[in-house]
C-alpha cells in the first residue's frame, strides 16, 4: 500500500505543476522523495525496536527544541513560520514532533503506572501540552491532528476514564478561548485565521465565504466532472485554478484525471493500513509496540481522511497534505519513518513466532 501510493504521487504532482510550465523540477524532486522515503522505510524497518524505545524521550526532546527555534529562524510561507531548513534541508518541525510524542507516550505507558491524576499530568499532559502550544503557533489544523492522535493513544492505552474525561474538558475549554475573537489573537496569531476559515464555512452569511469557498467549489467541480473513469492522466482542467492542486486538493486532481475508481482505490488503500495495523497490534505481546503501531497508522489515516474531506467540501480547507500523495518534503519522510517503525514492529512479531513454532517443533 506505502509503494502505490507513493507511485499514484508522481502522475499527479507532474499534472498538478505542468500548467505552469516549470514542471520537471517538482516532479524529478517527488521521484526523489519517493525514493530515499521507501529507503527510509527500509532502514527503520530494520531496527529492533528495543532502539525506539532508549530513542523516545530523546526524540521528543529534539522535537521541542526545533520547534521552539522554528518561530525565530524558520521560513515564512503563506504567513506562518512551519519550516525550518538545516544545512539545506527544509523540514517541518510539527511532523518529526507527532513521532516523538507518539514514541514517548508508549513509551510511558507501557513502563509507568499512572495510578495519579498528578502522575499522569506530569508525564503525559505536560509534554503533550508543549508541544501542542508549540504547533499552535504556527498551525491550528496540525495541532488539532496532533491532538486527536494524542487522544486516541490515551484511550487505547487504557489510561483511566476519569484522567481522560479531564484532559478532554481542559482541550474543550482551551479551544473555547482559543476560537473567542479577539481573546487569543496577540499571543497565537494563527487563532485569527482558524476563527476565520470555521466561521467562513459555517456562515453562509459571511461577506467573504463566496471568496474563501472558490477553491472548495473549484475542487467539487473536478471531482463532479472526473465520472467513473476521469478525464485521463493530464487533461485536468480544475488545476488551473486550484491553488494547492498538488497539496490540499490532490485528491480532487486524482478523481477529475483518473475517476471515482481510482479516488476510491486511494481511498481504501489508507484502510487496508489501517485494517494492517491492527492485525499486527493484536500479535503484539507488549504495550509499547501495540501502542507506536496503531499511533503511527491513524495519525497517518486521519490526516488523509481530512484532506480528503476538505477536498469533497465537508470541512473547512486546513492546509493538510494526503500523506504519501502530496508533494513530499518532511511529511512524506516522516510518514515513511513511521510506516517504517510499524514494520519493525510487524518483522519483530513474525521473527517470535517462527522461534515459538521452531521451539514446539522441537518439544514434540
Amino acid at each position: 500500500m506505502t509503494i502505490l501510493l507513493c507511485l499514484v504521487s508522481i502522475p499527479v504532482i507532474y499534472s498538478s505543476f505542468a500548467p505552469q510550465g516549470n514542471f520537471m523540477k517538482p516532479l524529478l524532486k517527488q521521484i526523489a522523495l519517493v525514493l530515499l522515503s521507501l529507503g527510509a522505510v527500509y532502514l527503520f524497518h530494520r531496527i529492533p525496536i528495543r532502539w525506539y524505545r532508549r530513542l523516545a524521550i530523546p526524540f521528543l526532546i529534539c522535537s521541542t527544541v526545533l520547534l521552539i527555534i522554528t518561530p525565530f529562524v524558520g521560513e515564512a510561507i503563506r504567513g506562518a513560520t512551519r519550516t525550518i531548513s538545516i544545512f539545506g534541508i527544509t523540514f517541518n518541525p510539527a511532523d518529526f514532533a507527532k513521532i516523538g510524542i507518539i514514541l514517548y507516550m508508549a513509551k510511558v505507558m507501557e513502563s509507568e503506572a499512572l495510578s495519579t491524576f498528578k502522575e499522569f499530568a506530569w508525564k503525559i499532559l505536560m509534554p503533550v501540552a508543549v508541544l501542542f502550544f508549540l504547533i499552535l503557533l504556527s498551525s491550528t489544523s496540525a495541532a488539532f491532528l496532533f491532538l486527536i492522535v494524542v487522544f486516541i493513544m490515551l484511550f487505547i492505552g487504557e489510561i483511566k476514564r476519569a484522567f481522560l474525561l479531564k484532559a478532554i474538558m481542559a482541550a474543550v475549554v482551551f479551544f473555547g478561548l482559543y476560537f473567542a475573537d479577539g481573546a487569543t489573537t496577540q499571543i497565537l496569531p494563527r487563532s485569527k485565521t482558524a476563527l476565520s476559515r470555521v466561521t467562513s464555512f459555517l456562515n453562509d452569511d459571511d461577506e467573504n465565504k463566496k471568496k474563501k469557498d472558490e477553491q472548495i467549489d473549484y475542487s467539487k467541480m473536478a471531482i463532479a466532472t472526473g465520472g467513473f473513469f476521469g478525464k485521463a492522466p493530464g487533461r485536468s482542467t480544475q488545476r488551473y485554478l486550484l491553488s494547492q492542486a498538488y497539496s490540499d486538493f490532490i485528491y480532487a486532481i486524482i478523481i477529475e484525471e483518473y475517476g471515482v475508481v481510482v479516488g476510491t482505490v486511494v481511498l481504501i488503500a489508507y484502510l487496508i493500513l489501517l485494517f494492517r495495523a491492527v492485525l499486527i497490534a493484536k500479535s503484539c505481546t507488549r504495550v509499547f509496540p501495540m501502542l507506536i503501531v496503531l499511533g503511527f497508522v491513524l495519525s497517518i489515516v486521519v490526516q488523509a481522511m481530512l484532506n480528503m474531506c476538505v477536498a469533497v467540501g465537508l470541512t473547512p480547507v486546513t492546509g493538510q497534505p494526503l500523506p504519501l500523495v502530496s508533494l513530499g518534503g518532511s511529511s512524506l519522510l516522516t510518514v515513511s519513518m513511521s510506516l517504517g517503525i510499524v514494520l519493525a514492529v510487524s518483522r519483530a512479531s513474525d521473527e517470535r513466532k517462527i522461534i515459538e513454532k521452531n521451539k514446539m517443533a522441537q518439544g514434540g
